[in-house]
């Protein structure tokens, strides 16, 4: 039987860490036998999990001869990761073990090493911080978990599901995995990735800078087709000049920052009318549905539609 420890670090979220406990413990192969062994495993006898402690039944040992360990997140990232959690994480790495996090659970395993050179998520109100601190990993913020066979990592919240699920389909198939999908009451693949959950800010405006009243102005005339040309006259700088003072002062280009401006427009009317994708379209600015429809999704990893069905 496949076991899987789960690690409870010191801290820990408890939505992380009930996920992999809950969705593993749960699953059953053909004939209702158990898919998996679950042990929670962690580095001292009492944790902190914010309102409340838990007592774990093993200690490290229990991610030496495990198939996969899971390490959920913890609430304070800037805290350090203990000396033995990371020496445990690393000699089951080295012995081919399957490594998965979830959440902020990324960063311990960028703490142990274990991602350098790779591709990672996590929680995207993190993903900065962790792509600043571990230049040496490659953070996408925009999906639901990442796979790099060995190690796996994944994004915030309810994305340790689809993590979860995914280990399952790679155990065991698709049959099984869409059985414990159906009892975590979820969708076996969701659409989209974890941009269409990222509040689209405000694009920075520098405060007391030469640009700030043509950003304002931007914001304010949106709606209308505005080219380069356009915002250069306005700003009474020729297009060259503008492109540099631009880069410099917000790191973006004009046309960039009005299209994130018009994104975020969209995604509030999505969200608090009942407008046509088509009004919507020519109320913040894009010439077409179709330019509109492909520049939404890029951004927002999902159709116009579908972002309106998740959050209005």
């Amino acid at each position: 039987m496949h076991t899987v420890a789960v690690l409870a670090p010191d801290n820990v979220i408890p939505f992380d860490l009930s996920t992999p406990i809950e969705v593993f413990s749960r699953t059953r192969l053909p004939g209702g036998r158990a898919g998996y062994r679950v042990r929670v495993c962690a580095a001292a006898p009492q944790i902190d999990a914010g309102l409340f402690t838990l007592r774990a039944p093993w200690g490290l040992e229990g991610l030496a001869d495990a198939d996969t360990v899971i390490v959920p997140g913890i609430a304070d990232v800037s805290r350090p990761v203990p000396d033995a959690v990371l020496d445990a994480l690393r000699d089951a790495a080295a012995d081919g073990t399957r490594i998965a996090s979830i959440c902020a659970g990324t960063f311990t395993l960028a703490a142990a090493g274990l991602l350098s050179g790779l591709r990672a998520t996590t929680h995207w109100a993190a993903a900065a911080r962790l792509a600043e601190r571990h230049p040496d990993i490659d953070v996408d913020p925009d999906v639901l978990y990442v796979d790099n066979g060995q190690i796996l990592t994944s994004a915030g919240a309810a994305a340790g599901l689809d993590l979860c699920l995914h280990l399952i389909r790679r155990d065991y198939g698709s049959a099984v995995a869409a059985d414990a999908a159906r009892l975590s009451v979820m969708p076996l693949e969701r659409e989209g990735g974890q941009a269409q959950f990222i509040v689209c800010e405000a694009p920075p405006t520098p405060q007391g800078s030469e640009l700030e009243p043509l950003l304002r102005w931007l914001e304010e005339n949106a709606e209308r087709e505005l080219t380069l040309e356009d915002i250069a006259g306005r700003a009474g700088m020729s297009t060259r000049t503008l492109l540099r003072r631009f880069r410099e002062q917000t790191g973006s280009t004009p046309l960039q920052w009005l299209h994130r401006t018009r994104i975020r427009q969209a995604q509030h009317l999505l969200e608090t009318t009942g407008h046509t994708v088509e009004r919507i379209a020519v109320q913040v600015g894009f010439g077409s549905p179709t330019a509109f429809r492909d520049r939404f999704k890029r951004v927002a990893g999902v159709s116009p539609q579908a972002y309106r069905k998740a959050f209005q």
